[in-house]
This record gives structure tokens, C-alpha cells and sequence, in this order.
């Protein structure tokens, strides 16, 4: 029997392809990558890159909190930006998110994102022992 389940809330993005908000396998949950999407509309949450950043993280922590688990969880983070110059912005937005110790993370500069999105991060949450 898989110890696999799919992580789904109303309270983030919808999937906009063949891909789950997150899978949980034991106690590792796979986060998948949030852009700046308003889950009511799903359109972008604003055309500002610190406004999408502050969108994206609040996407995957609802995701987080769907998994019975938080931001602090968050043991690796994978971000991606149209614009590596945002790269400080990001650094300012995630202090607002996240506390000492913080993940482990990449970031790396893409030519495009879906939707016109400046920012996408994706993650791994590690929760329970």
C-alpha cells in the first residue's frame, strides 16, 4: 500500500496543469511551485513584484497548512525569477515569512514563468519526526 496522499485546498491556486498542490509521501511533503495567483480569480494577485512575492509565499503556506504543517517546515525552497534583480526584494519578503534557522534554498533566474508571473517558488516540508 502507497503512503502516498495528495495535499488540495480551496484556500490556495488550483492547479493549472496535470499536477497536485503537493503530494505527502511519509512524513516529506512535495510542495509544488506557486506563482502570484489570487485563488479567488485566479489571475495575478497584482502586477508588483513585491506584492506577487508576498502572493507566492502566502500560497504555499496555506498548501503548508493544508499538510497539517507551517512555513518553518519548509526544509528546502527552490525560487525562480523572471528578473534576477528582484533577487533582494525576495530576500526582504521572505524575512516577513519565515525565521532562523532558515530552508535551504536555490534561486534561479528563468526567461518566463506561467501567466506572466515575475515569481514562482516551490519547496520540501518535512513534518512530525
Amino acid at each position: 500500500m502507497s503512503n502516498k496522499a495528495v495535499i488540495n485546498t480551496d484556500q490556495a491556486p488550483a492547479a493549472i496543469g496535470p499536477y497536485s498542490q503537493a503530494i505527502k509521501a511519509g512524513n516529506t511533503i512535495y510542495l509544488s511551485g506557486q506563482i502570484p495567483l489570487d485563488p479567488a480569480t485566479m489571475e495575478l494577485a497584482s502586477d508588483d513584484f513585491e506584492a506577487q512575492a508576498r502572493q507566492v509565499f502566502t500560497n504555499l503556506r496555506t498548501v503548508c497548512e493544508e499538510a497539517a504543517g507551517t512555513l518553518q517546515d519548509v526544509v528546502k525552497l527552490n525560487l525562480y525569477l523572471v528578473e534576477l534583480e528582484n533577487f533582494a526584494v525576495v530576500n526582504k519578503v521572505m524575512e516577513e515569512f519565515f525565521e532562523k534557522p532558515y530552508p535551504a534554498r536555490a534561486a534561479v533566474g528563468v526567461k518566463a514563468l506561467p501567466k506572466g508571473a515575475q515569481f514562482e517558488a516551490e519547496g520540501i516540508m518535512v513534518i512530525g519526526d
